[in-house]
């Protein structure tokens, strides 16, 4: 038997990989993690961390040519500098990388550069960019090497015209007009940045509203917003192909008995991700899979074949960065012995709009309809038109909808469509991972004036005695 080079090879260095890799590496495994070339993942590359990088420099462009105004400050001949703007971009993703990388050296983690096959439990052989090939054994082996875009067969991504989310990101010049495929988080925070920038942007959705699984009010009040701005919706639509003809995009559509064309600079396909599993020998193995090409795993993240483990968009569920990153860390404690834990029900998810829409927990939808007779819900809501702190800071769109047991009192989900949602969907994580009540919140002390007093004023309207409304 080969003697074991690494107590854990992780395969995959995104937030769920290189997470699993330092967590098991402070808890004294020797550890490897084969990634190709960067650090970091999709999100740290190409996903979540430039496109919030150019969701904020969009919307400092935007408030000020549009609101800054309002406050007293004239700004005359306002100018776009894309490329400055992508610049600052690609350096906010440098040295998160680098971080990333410095922390790998910090913990005596080996990054192995290459490809990664699966070639027995036990072993995996990284095959480098040059050809050259090296077999490493190690007791335990986490997949982590996340999701990819999902393409539509009619339309085929090109990396110009056709794009996925990765090339939307850098697209060198400003289109004029862009067809986003796809209304959910990442078809509208990407549309959000090019409607700022300057162009004309047609969302079309294949169901009856954007964010289809998120809470129905909370998006539809969102989608109104999104429409003010100047992005436009066609929804129960699906797109059947596209045309490239004296260099534009022509996409035909159909909904319902009704089709057409539009012609376009760039499409802009976000319907989905799916798991990468491509290569990894994984099948060979026996690996069990599902309909959809996702990992099976068990309560402790192993698969059917004992000592290889997964987490993240690979095995499904909450295809969120955060969520993989707990993955990780669960994994890793349970390799040690420990009792690692994720409590997805407690999982925020954040869609990075302006004003941003920020949940935890169940929709109102999802909170009626449990079983067992359990589906009494009680209801509380207050509007940021009503909270001081928004009115000073011109930011009163939105409002925190607080969803409890009638019975009970059980904080079952918070939804905040406002200005800095994603700062303050935290309090209720907490207040929800500690199983307590709506009842919590409206007596917690909420400093004055900020815009979490919407949150407790929310709470108390739970049992009907908000105070400013």
């Amino acid at each position: 038997m080969s003697e074991v080079q690494f107590n854990l090879i992780v395969i995959g260095a995104g937030p769920g990989g290189y997470v699993a890799a330092i967590r098991a590496a402070k808890l004294g495994m020797k550890v490897a993690c084969v990634e190709r070339e960067y650090l970091g993942g999709t999100c740290l590359n190409v996903g979540c961390i430039p496109s919030k990088a150019l969701l904020d420099s969009s919307e400092k462009y935007h408030a000020l040519k549009h609101q800054f105004a309002k406050h007293g400050i004239i700004a005359a001949d306002v100018k776009l500098d894309l490329t400055q703007m992508m610049k600052r971009k690609d350096e906010v993703v440098k040295s998160l990388t680098s971080g990333v990388d410095g922390l790998f050296k910090k913990n005596k983690i080996v990054h192995l550069k290459g490809h990664a096959t699966v070639s027995a439990a036990g072993n995996v052989e990284v095959k480098s960019a040059d050809g050259k090939s090296q077999s490493y054994t190690a007791s335990h082996i986490i997949i982590a090497t996340g999701s990819a875009p999902i393409q539509i067969p009619a339309l085929p991504f090109d990396g110009k015209n056709i794009l996925s989310s990765t090339e939307a990101i850098a697209i060198p010049e400003i289109p004029k007009k862009i067809i986003v495929v796809g209304g959910g988080y990442i078809g509208v925070e990407l549309g959000s940045v090019w409607n700022r920038l300057g162009s004309e942007v047609l969302v079309i959705e294949f169901m009856e509203r954007i964010l289809p699984v998120s809470d129905t009010e909370t998006s539809l009040a969102l989608q109104r917003m999104l429409e003010k701005q100047g992005i436009k919706f066609r929804f129960k639509t699906a797109a059947t192909g596209v045309e490239m003809k004296n260099g534009k995009v022509k996409l035909s559509w159909k909904s319902g008995d009704e089709t057409g064309v539009e012609e376009v600079d760039k499409v802009l396909v976000c319907v989905g991700r799916k798991p990468v599993t491509d290569n990894l020998g994984l099948d060979k193995l026996g690996v069990k899979m599902d309909v959809k090409g996702f990992v099976l795993v068990d309560d402790h993240y192993q698969t059917n074949i004992p000592g290889i483990y997964a987490i993240g968009d690979v095995i499904g569920g909450i295809m969120l960065a955060h969520k993989a990153e707990e993955e990780g860390v669960a994994c890793a404690e349970l390799l040690a012995g420990k009792a690692g834990h994720v409590n997805y029900g407690c999982c925020p998810a954040v869609v990075y709009t302006h004003p941003e829409f920020a949940s935890v927990g169940l929709t109102e939808e999802q909170a009626k309809s449990r079983g067992g007779g359990a589906g009494e819900v009680r209801i509380g809501k207050f509007p940021f038109l009503a909270n001081g702190r928004a009115k000073g800071m011109d930011e009163t769109d939105g409002f925190v909808k607080v969803i409890a047991d009638a019975r009970t009192d059980k904080l079952l989900g918070v939804h905040i469509l406002a200005a800095h949602a994603s700062d303050m969907i935290h309090e209720a994580v907490a207040v929800m991972e500690f199983s307590g009540s709506a009842e919590d919140i409206a007596r917690i002390f909420h400093a004055h004036p900020t815009l979490p007093e919407a949150l407790k004023e929310a709470a108390m309207a739970v049992d009907k005695r908000a105070i400013h409304i």
